[in-house]
């Protein structure tokens, strides 16, 4: 893959690499039926890799299996921590509302990702439910990583009828 994303950008760039290996989960959903949506769990180091996943919805047949929640499930189990305190999630959507919730609930410190989700996105988009003030933990989040490359799969999975039936 090219980077054709013009200068330098240092808020976005150290997650680029993180977020490629996300792209590369997003694929393998695509074989499974699955919206091409996938996550990686960075350790506090920002570069150690935890855990990864794709949507599987439709391969399990279970409506909470979105990439974020199954890497932050694994994630969790690799730590033998549910509190992924220090940890960065990078995902090439933006979080629906339930995982927003999941992410807040594990005390994760980042979130990045890449394409907006103007339809059910609950980190910035749509709803901003990670950074409520009334909440007890809101963290830091990085949108727009890569976000072309991530928002093409799923352009393409739904224009392809693959996914004209079904949602996030």
């Amino acid at each position: 893959m090219t980077d054709t994303s013009g200068p330098p950008d240092p808020v976005r760039d150290p997650w680029r690499p993180a977020m490629r290996l996300a792209l590369a989960e997003a694929e393998r959903a695509v074989s499974g039926g699955d919206v091409p949506v996938g996550a990686v769990v960075l350790a506090p180091d920002g570069s150690t890799v935890l855990a990864s996943a794709h949507n599987e919805r439709e391969a399990g047949n279970d409506p909470t299996a979105h990439a974020e929640v199954l890497a932050l499930r694994r994630a969790a189990a690799a730590l033998g921590e549910w509190r992924l305190a220090g940890c960065t999630l990078v995902v090439t959507l933006e979080p629906c509302t339930m995982c927003a919730g999941a992410i807040q609930q594990a005390r994760v410190d980042r979130v990045v990702y890449g394409a907006r989700d103007e339809k059910a996105g609950a980190v910035g988009s749509l709803w901003d439910l990670v950074r409520d003030r009334r909440l007890n933990h809101r963290p830091e989040v990085i949108e727009g990583v890569l976000a072309e490359e991530c928002a093409r799969p799923l352009t393409e999975f739904f224009r392809g009828g693959e996914g004209s039936s079904r949602g996030r």
